[in-house]
Order: C-alpha cells, then sequence, then structure tokens
C-alpha cells in the first residue's frame, strides 16, 4: 500500500448506532475509507472475502450465530486477507486470548478515544499490532508469570462455570469428557489458591481472566 491509497475498511457490529459512530469517526480521517458495513459475523466474512478491504473492525459479540473470534480466524485464514481490529467492550482473557489466537491484528476497547481508533487502523494497515492497554497488561502477566495463568482451555471451562453452567453441561459444550473437565477446574482451583466453583469464579471475575 503506497502512501497515497486509502485505507478501506469494513466495520463489522451488530448494533447500527456503534456502525455509524465508527463511521462517523474514521470518515473524518484523510487517507481512510469506510468501504461497507456489517451487522453479522457471516457477512462480515463474506464481504472482507471480496478483495477490496484492507482492515475490518470487528466487534466480538453479534447476538446469534458466528462470533467476532470465529470470523477473524475465517478472514485471516485466507491468502491477502485484510487486517482484522477488535473493537469491542470486553476485555478478560476469555475474550482477548481466542481473538488474538483468531489472527486478530489489534484489540481496541469501545472507550477508546477517536485519535486511538484512527490510530489503531492505521497501524493494523501497515501489519502491525496495536493493543488495549488493559489488554496489554494481561498478557505481559502472562508471559512472566506463565505457571500461574490459566490456560485458553481452562478459561473457556471455568467462563462456562460462570454461566451455571455442570461439569457435564461443560464437558457437552466443549466436546471434552466429564473428567477431562474436573481435571482442568482442579488446576484453576490450583492457580487461584481457591477450594471452590464459587471462589475460582469471583477471583477470575476480579483478575479480569473471565467477563463480569
Amino acid at each position: 500500500m503506497t502512501d497515497d491509497t486509502p485505507i478501506r475498511l469494513l466495520l463489522a457490529d451488530d448494533h447500527p448506532v456503534v456502525r455509524a459512530g465508527l463511521r462517523a469517526v474514521l470518515e473524518t480521517e484523510p487517507g481512510v475509507v469506510v468501504m461497507a458495513e456489517a451487522a453479522t459475523a457471516e457477512d462480515a466474512v463474506t464481504r472482507a472475502a471480496e478483495g477490496d478491504i484492507d482492515v475490518v473492525l470487528m466487534d466480538l459479540q453479534f447476538g446469534r450465530g458466528m462470533g467476532g473470534a470465529e470470523a477473524t480466524a475465517r478472514i485471516t485464514a485466507r491468502p491477502g486477507a485484510p487486517r482484522v481490529l477488535i473493537v469491542t467492550t470486553y476485555d478478560s482473557d476469555a475474550d482477548t486470548l481466542p481473538a488474538i489466537e483468531a489472527g486478530a491484528t489489534g484489540y481496541l476497547l469501545k472507550d477508546a478515544p477517536p485519535e486511538d481508533l484512527a490510530a489503531a487502523v492505521r497501524t493494523a494497515a501497515a501489519g502491525r499490532t496495536t493493543l488495549a492497554p488493559t489488554v496489554a497488561h494481561r498478557l505481559m502477566n502472562r508471559l512472566r508469570t506463565p505457571g500461574t495463568t490459566l490456560t485458553r482451555r481452562e478459561t473457556e471451562v471455568l467462563a462456562l462455570v460462570a454461566e451455571g453452567l455442570s461439569n457435564q453441561a461443560v464437558a457437552a459444550r466443549l466436546h471434552l469428557t466429564e473428567g477431562t473437565v474436573k481435571s482442568h477446574l482442579a488446576r484453576v482451583y490450583a492457580k487461584l489458591d481457591v477450594d471452590s466453583r464459587t471462589a475460582a469464579v469471583a477471583t477470575a471475575t476480579g483478575l479480569g481472566l473471565i467477563r463480569r
């Protein structure tokens, strides 16, 4: 991409007001063009494949159907794919890790100042990473203390426990055996220094590992 080539954007969010807000901010930026909007993750995957998008601004939650992390994985799996910049309200490990592992170039929160959003778009278009400060801080902590941080699977298990699911239901949702779920929870208890499901959920929520 040359300096005089505009950065072409796709806005993917299920809330029209959010898309309108993103468009209002970004259309004032020189060298940035909003090419299209998508109200579902499925539509975002389809539109991103048309070859005229440089950066997709992707929400994580779309109500029913595909989520933003899965859409990100499908978009970035294609040759010559656009960059994906996550723009969401969620900053827990349960949200950030799947999105980053799916191939997102950046991760920004919706309360970021307009100038940060514009800068993140330009950074993503250049193939570099922008992370919200809270996300960057926790990722650094994971690198510094790998033995005490939860794995992605442990985080997934605990997030479902926090929703009130039984071990059997968690196993069915994640296509695991009930014994495997119990083993994951045992490791979670040890890492968080707790001895119950309730305490594990409360501690993990307080640490920002799962969504409040």
